[in-house]
């Protein structure tokens, strides 16, 4: 598996079968710098983030198409994938597993990856 995880929690990420399944097309679908990110203990909408990069807007567009495509072929929750048609950033909502597919460019303003990689519990807040 080309992926890594972004997380310092070590778990078996690949026993879940919408993970494995959404990193497995995106794999197949010629995605780049694949990345699964445990939200377990930071969020409650989802378990895992998988982030991913498309070489152009139309790969991006179709990546996030065979995926969503896919996930329901095998009977897996998902709903359409957001962000058409400009297609610079595209969301899938797979339940317990959100799935975002970025151009190389917009991915690095976001930077999900150290957003979602930092431990919530040390953040200092302001009184």
């Amino acid at each position: 598996m080309r992926c890594h995880l972004v997380s310092c929690e070590i778990l078996n990420h690949d026993k879940d079968p919408s993970v494995k399944a959404i990193v497995d097309s995106l794999e197949d679908n010629k995605a780049e710098n694949i990345s699964v990110i445990s939200l377990k203990g930071k969020a409650e909408f989802a378990e895992f983030m998988i982030v991913a990069s498309g070489r152009s807007n139309k790969h991006v567009d179709s990546v996030s198409d065979k995926v969503y495509r896919y996930l329901k072929k095998n009977k897996l929750y998902c709903n359409k994938p957001e962000g058409k048609p400009l297609c610079d950033w595209t969301v899938i909502d797979a339940g317990h597993v959100l799935v975002h597919i970025f151009r190389n460019e917009v991915r690095e303003i976001y930077d999900l990856e150290k957003l979602w990689s930092e431990d919530f519990n040390t953040i200092n807040t302001a009184s």
